[in-house]
């Protein structure tokens, strides 16, 4: 049975609903993307159904599978590490990418947007933890990154993107989520621009990050329940 994944869904809606309620911030402004890595088109299909349009993707190889697959009105977000041999086929098949996290993964999204004419929408990925083991951009380099994003015309930079550490007390993860705001505020006033979309939080920590100003949280297993992993 698969009820529990439409039953999922509408208690995650609610719960962002309540936050979005309790933080003043206007309904419906929070998107809930469905981060449906290691399972089915089938899985994902039931949340369709249900209602999501928005999911996200680790790996360029589950794109590939699944978005031949399933409706066209979906839209992909590639959330996962991009690897420099794989940038075609991410520009090919996501319509975001939130994990870009160098100038020189910058200019290529841009080169491969031109050859394909496509114009993804980017997020630049901040280490903000400092966590050796996560990618992401140191925050010191993050304002070189924007200026890089600023000059390509074939894709469109949108905002910042974080990941928190798994086991991160709340006073740390209110660290992390309000400082990734205040560095996009900072950037908008430095720039003049705005970037709309702050994508942090995730099924453990979502309503701390929406409370934080996420406009983008990445849920997965309070959605589809625990990972394939076989």
């Amino acid at each position: 049975m698969t009820n529990y994944i439409e039953e999922n869904l509408e208690y995650i809606r609610q719960e962002i609903t309540k936050v979005e309620q309790a933080a003043g911030i206007p309904l419906g402004s929070v998107k809930l993307l469905a981060v449906s890595k290691t399972f089915s088109p089938e899985d994902i299909l039931v949340a369709y159904n249900s209602g999501q349009r928005i999911f996200g993707e680790n790996k360029v190889q589950e794109l590939e599978e699944k978005v031949p697959k399933l409706p066209k009105d979906i839209e992909w977000h590639l959330i996962g590490h991009l690897q420099s041999n794989k940038v075609v086929k991410a520009v090919e098949l996501a319509e975001y990418i939130h994990s870009v996290d160098s100038e020189i993964l910058v200019s290529k999204i841009n080169r491969m947007a031109n050859e394909k004419n496509k114009k993804p929408k980017i997020l630049l990925e901040v280490n903000i933890s400092g966590e050796s083991s996560k990618f992401g951009l140191h925050i010191k380099d993050v304002e070189s990154c924007v200026a890089t994003a600023l000059k390509c015309h074939n894709l469109e930079l949108v905002g910042l993107m974080t990941m928190a550490p798994y086991e991160a007390k709340k006073t740390e993860l209110n660290r992390i989520f309000f400082t990734l705001r205040i560095e996009r505020n900072r950037l908008e006033q430095k720039f003049g621009i705005k970037l709309p979309e702050l994508s942090m939080g995730m099924s453990s920590d979502f309503k701390m990050a929406i409370a934080n100003g996420s406009t983008i949280v990445r849920i997965g297993t309070l959605i589809f329940g625990g990972r394939n992993l076989a």
